[in-house]
């Protein structure tokens, strides 16, 4: 997988704590060598600010916007995981 060219972002939230974060890359698939990934021509890639030289996970701008619905929406809130867990 060719990153070479991927602009990579974090939260302004993470902080300068030496890496606790993840970072994130939208390129076209066929750059960073995942050809046509179901369909969409754009992928966006996250990596763990520890450990850069692994491959980073990849999803597609659809599966992407899927989950920052469900964050946005609360899906992923602790409590409420907790909650769905426990059955309290």
């Amino acid at each position: 997988m060719d990153l070479t060219a991927a602009i990579w972002r974090k939260s302004t939230r993470s902080g300068n704590n030496g890496g606790d974060c993840v970072e994130v890359a939208v390129m076209r698939g066929c750059d960073a060598g995942v050809a046509n990934k179901a369909g969409e021509e754009f992928v966006v890639l996250v990596r763990d600010t520890k450990n850069r030289d692994r491959e980073p996970q990849v999803f597609t701008i659809s599966e992407w916007d899927a989950f920052l619905d469900g964050v946005r929406g609360g899906q992923f809130d602790s409590s409420i995981m907790v909650e769905e867990l426990h059955g309290v």
